[in-house]
C-alpha cells in the first residue's frame, strides 16, 4: 500500500511498534439505505470496505447507530417516556451489529458483537481489556446497545470506546455530509467545508454535525477525530487507512 501524501487532515500516526487502531462509527439510517429495517447490499458494501483495512493489518473497531429502526428522541416526541424510547434504540442498534457481523464473517473476518445491555446468547458484555485483547488478535469489536443508559447518543459513545480501547483516532462517518462546514451545507448553499478545525473552535461555533458531548471528551483527551462522508467508492477503506479525507477535528 503507497502512503497518503501529508495533508491537513491526515490523522497522526499510531504509536510506534504498534499496530494502527481506530474506531469507526457508522450511523443506523445508513444500513436501511433509507428505508427502515436493513439492506443486506449495503451491509455486505461496509463489511467489504472494512475488512480490506483489517487485512491490511489496521485494528477496528465499531459502534452501530441505530436510526435505521428507532430514535429515542423522535419517540420520545410522540408521547413515549425517553428512558423507555432510549432503551427500544439500543436494541436496533444490536440489530445493526449481528447484521455487519454476520457479512463481516463472511468476508472471512473474525468479530466480537459486544454490548452494554447484557444479552448473553447473542453477544459478549462490554468488557474494555477483553475487547483490546481481541483486536490485538485481528478481530473486529462491534459495540452495541449504546452506553447502555438513556441519553447518551452513539456519537459521544463512539467517543469514550474509543479511549477506553486505547484508539488512534475515532471516524465519525456521516450520511449525506462529507465533513465540517461552517455552516449546515443543506439549508446554506455558501456553507465552506473545513480541511481541518479544532475542538475548541467547533464547541465555539456551535458545529452540529457531532454531539458536543463527544466533541468535549475528544478535546479533554486530545483524540482526534475524522468526520467524513460514506458517499464514495472506498471512503470507509480509506477513513481507516488514515488517508485524508474529511474534516479533521483536533486538539489544537
Amino acid at each position: 500500500m503507497t502512503e497518503a501524501a501529508p495533508s491537513a487532515s491526515t490523522v497522526p500516526a499510531p504509536t510506534p511498534g504498534r499496530a494502527r487502531r481506530v474506531l469507526l462509527k457508522l450511523s443506523g439510517e445508513v444500513f436501511g439505505g433509507g428505508r427502515v429495517g436493513v439492506d443486506p447490499d449495503v451491509v455486505r458494501a461496509i463489511a467489504g470496505q472494512i475488512a480490506d483495512a483489517v487485512r491490511e493489518g489496521i485494528e477496528v473497531a465499531v459502534v452501530v447507530g441505530g436510526g435505521n429502526f428507532f430514535r429515542g428522541a423522535e419517540l420520545q416526541q410522540k408521547g413515549m417516556d425517553r428512558s423507555r424510547a432510549d432503551y427500544i434504540g439500543m436494541l436496533g442498534t444490536v440489530m445493526n451489529c449481528l447484521a455487519l457481523q454476520d457479512f463481516l464473517e463472511k468476508e472471512g473476518i473474525d468479530t466480537r458483537v459486544q454490548t452494554a445491555i447484557t444479552m448473553g446468547q447473542v453477544a459478549e458484555p462490554y468488557i474494555p481489556r477483553r475487547a483490546i485483547r481481541h483486536l490485538e488478535k485481528g478481530r473486529v469489536v462491534i459495540f452495541g446497545a449504546g452506553a447502555g443508559m438513556p441519553y447518551f447518543s452513539t456519537d459521544t459513545v463512539s467517543a469514550q470506546r474509543a479511549l477506553e480501547c486505547r484508539c488512534d483516532a475515532v471516524l465519525m462517518s456521516k450520511n449525506g455530509v462529507d465533513g465540517v462546514y461552517d455552516a449546515d451545507p443543506r439549508t446554506n448553499p455558501d456553507a465552506r467545508k473545513l480541511d481541518k478545525v479544532t475542538f475548541e473552535e467547533a464547541l465555539r461555533s456551535g458545529l452540529k454535525v457531532v454531539d458536543a458531548a463527544a466533541f468535549s471528551l475528544c478535546m479533554e483527551n486530545r483524540l482526534p477525530m475524522v468526520v467524513f462522508g460514506m458517499e464514495g467508492d472506498g471512503n470507509i477503506t480509506r477513513a481507516l487507512r488514515g488517508e485524508s479525507i474529511g474534516t479533521l477535528v483536533s486538539a489544537g
